[in-house]
């Protein structure tokens, strides 16, 4: 291509379409960075860096659309920072799901014994226990059958129609939102561990009432080994039905979200 061509190409695109496109990037980059899958260790910095740029090229002709785009330095700015904001919260509240199964996890560590041998979760790169491992791993493999990231991806492209990339938006509803999605989180680990949790103290009831009736029994060690196997069992048994759990929260989220983007 010669120079004159490449000249009348970049003419062709237009400044209003390059600064969309920043605006698009800028709230499809927190989904890179702190939405599940999407923002794993095992994804290398260049490899989101260029998913994130892919994917705000394909957004940037839904989003332009009918969009008076300003050229002024200051209005721009805060443009970008809002329509970051705006991506954050969406990716905020769709980490606290996978956050209620991590901290499942924890709990399962917790009653189970297996917080003794702490080790890398390869997703996320922090330390946790064998089951929290275990629930990580389940929950991304579970997050992409469902179709997670292909909801995530519609949801993000929804927030362009809840709030045009030039447009501003209320931070309030947004920031409830996000605090409802931060207090389900919680409840969400209790939901999902509760098989555990309850076997375990089933567990426990039992084997003091055995060392009353059998006091030379060591029971905490013949405890230790019980109570791994009633935590491996229940696992087991319960981590498929996660799916279910998983994608009634996922579509709560979503639409939380992009409902609290219309009010506002």
């Amino acid at each position: 291509m010669s120079q004159a061509q490449l000249s009348h190409a970049l003419a062709g695109i237009g400044t209003g379409n390059v600064f969309a496109f920043f605006l698009v990037l800028a709230r499809v980059t927190p989904l890179f960075l702190v939405a599940p899958a999407f923002s794993s260790p095992m994804l290398v910095p260049r490899v989101r860096s260029v998913l994130a740029v892919a994917i705000a090229l394909g957004l940037t002709p839904l989003a332009r659309h009918g969009q008076t785009i300003p050229k002024d330095v200051l209005p721009l700015v805060g443009l970008l920072i809002e329509n970051f904001l705006v991506g954050l919260g969406l990716a905020y509240t769709i980490a606290c799901v996978f956050g209620a199964i991590q901290g499942a996890g924890v709990f399962a560590d917790s009653f189970g014994g297996f917080s003794f041998g702490q080790q890398v979760d390869p997703v996320n790169g922090n330390p946790g226990g064998s089951m929290t491992n275990l629930y990580t791993m389940v929950g991304l493999a579970l997050f992409l059958a469902i179709g997670g990231d292909a909801w995530t991806l519609r949801g993000f492209s929804a927030t362009f129609r809840a709030v045009p990339i030039a447009d501003s938006f209320q931070a309030k509803p947004l920031i409830a939102a996000a605090e409802s999605a931060c207090a389900s989180l919680l409840v969400g680990a209790v939901e999902i561990a509760a098989p555990v949790i309850l076997a375990i103290i089933i567990t426990d009831i039992a084997l003091g009432m055995i060392s009353k009736v059998v006091p030379q029994m060591n029971v905490f060690a013949v405890g230790f080994t019980v109570k791994v196997g009633v935590t491996l069992l229940i696992v087991g048994v319960s981590l498929p039905f996660m799916a279910g759990w998983m994608s009634n929260a996922l579509e709560g989220s979503l639409a939380t979200t992009l409902q609290s983007l219309k009010i506002g």
